[in-house]
């Protein structure tokens, strides 16, 4: 099947998707929407895939644009002639894909589009319906994001919901040596992997370990990816006098993340919006035990107390006494672990997962 995968920017997801698709024999045109400016995907396109040359793809995507973009997208389709137009997220490469009239179209959320970017204003909610309105199928990852797109119009029966995943041989539980080259060993450690923009809340993250450090000197924060907070992070702990506390390692590879979360005590996100959060499982894979923000799409992989906690979206000071908490329960983290681990491997295994990409697609296929 010709497959054109037309998304925003290159990510490690993209990366996933393409891989999954090549896997399955599927002959992969890829199209990517903007450059922006973070590189959040260092690994090349998988070999067997096709970069389509256009107008796109070489900066920041702005509305603006989609004019001249939606012509020369017409003439990619004309060319490439696929079977499946397969864009995501919703609200932009989803959009352009729709108003190109090209059909089979399968659009994909990436989670917050829809749980987030389309009440933020009249235009992009009329947006998103307009693409809904036109796809044959669409993906979600999580019940959340599948119950949006209901609200919005979109028909039960065509929506294939499965979360994104994880490798189950690459993230497991084990040993890593991170913990005793920073010299933390005696120390409890956190670990948050997300991106350093508003939505993720790696501020109030920031925040509330200024507060909970007050009362524990002994709690320790790692600090992986970067972004535009990075001012506002670097000025917080400079500022309470706590940067010696907190270890920035950047953007770290693929390769190397287990051993990340197998160093920490508690993974923690309080991301305003998420899906099904693949750092979340992620960690869950590694058997690092959860602390993340009471928001639909994580209450539907943590339950309070068995494989983590959850605190109020936002409190900063609900996150604290949550962390405080976490040390003052320690003992409960092995058995929270396993649990975590047994979630990923019932729900979380991509290899089997992926095989919802095959399902959108047939039925995509009766609409063509």
């Amino acid at each position: 099947m010709r497959v054109l995968y037309f998304s925003r920017d290159y990510t490690t997801h993209d990366n996933r998707f393409l891989n999954a698709l090549v896997d399955g024999g599927d002959q992969v045109s890829y199209l990517r929407l903007e450059r922006g400016p973070h590189t959040k995907e260092k690994r090349a396109l998988p070999e067997q895939v096709k970069l389509v040359s256009w107008k796109g793809g070489k900066s920041p995507y702005r509305s603006t644009d989609a004019l001249g973009l939606l012509l020369d997208l017409k003439r990619v389709i004309k060319e490439i002639q696929p079977d499946i137009l397969h864009a995501g997220p919703i609200p932009s490469a989803g959009f352009l894909s729709a108003l190109s009239a090209f059909r089979p179209l399968v659009s994909m959320s990436w989670g917050s589009d829809l749980l987030c970017d389309v009440d933020r204003s009249k235009w992009s909610r009329w947006a998103a319906q307009y693409t809904l309105k036109r796809s044959s199928v669409m993906i979600a990852d999580c019940d959340a994001v599948r119950d949006k797109a209901i609200s919005l119009g979109f028909p039960s029966e065509r929506i294939i919901t499965f979360p994104w995943g994880v490798d189950l041989q690459h993230f497991t539980p084990g040993e890593s040596n991170i913990r005793q080259e920073l010299g933390w060993n005696e120390c409890f450690v956190l670990l948050s992997t997300r991106s350093w923009e508003p939505i993720y809340g790696v501020d109030i993250i920031a925040r509330a370990f200024v507060e909970a450090t007050r009362e524990r000197d002994d709690l320790r924060l790692l600090l992986l990816s970067g972004g535009s907070q990075a001012g506002l992070l670097n000025r917080m702990f400079n500022q309470a006098g706590v940067m010696e506390r907190v270890h920035f390692s950047g953007q770290v590879s693929p390769e190397q993340l287990p051993a990340y979360y197998r160093a920490v005590d508690v993974y923690v996100s309080a991301s305003h919006s998420d899906g099904s959060s693949v750092s979340l499982l992620e960690a869950l894979a590694c058997g690092c035990p959860a602390l993340v923000s009471d928001i639909p799409g994580n209450r539907e992989w943590i339950v309070h107390g068995k494989q983590g906690w959850l605190f109020p979206a936002g409190d900063v000071s609900g996150l604290a006494r949550s962390l405080l908490m976490a040390i003052e329960e320690n003992q409960k983290l092995p058995e929270m672990g396993i649990k975590a681990r047994a979630l990923a491997e019932t729900r979380a295994n991509w290899e089997i997962n992926a095989q919802g990409l095959s399902h959108a697609y047939a039925l995509a296929m009766q609409d063509g």
